[in-house]
């Protein structure tokens, strides 16, 4: 189900135009507009799901396919670890405003591409 203001539900529908990279019947995963690294790429279900919070044990199979999506791409943008353990990537959820969510539909973000320090934020 659409949420007919989201703006993650416009770019499923083809309405705003957004570089894909990889579609299936649940999911959708597409560069973003304000990236952090040399790759990141946002993967949003399909359906309409306002974040973590809201999720429904429903949607356990939807959340494992996404991270599985992940998986795949990151592979295909040359982000997988090698034997040595060298390159990797970052998959994130953030949840309400203060953890820095900007759009209320469920999205994990692929970043990878670079060094990255711990602690984030």
């Amino acid at each position: 189900m659409e949420h007919e203001s989201c703006i993650f539900c416009k770019i499923v529908k083809g309405e705003i135009p957004s570089k894909k990279v990889y579609e299936d019947e649940s999911v959708y995963a597409f560069h973003d507009i304000n990236p952090v690294a040399p790759v990141h790429i946002l993967i949003i279900p399909k359906k309409h799901i306002f974040g973590i919070q809201e999720l429904e044990e429903r949607d356990e199979c939807l959340v494992g396919h996404m991270f599985y999506v992940a998986k795949k791409i990151a592979q295909e943008q040359g982000l997988a670890p090698d034997e040595s353990l060298n390159g990797g990537y970052r998959l994130v959820f953030n949840v309400g405003k203060d953890a820095g969510q900007s759009v209320f539909h469920l999205h994990l973000h692929l970043i990878g591409g670079r060094a990255m320090g711990w602690p984030p934020g």
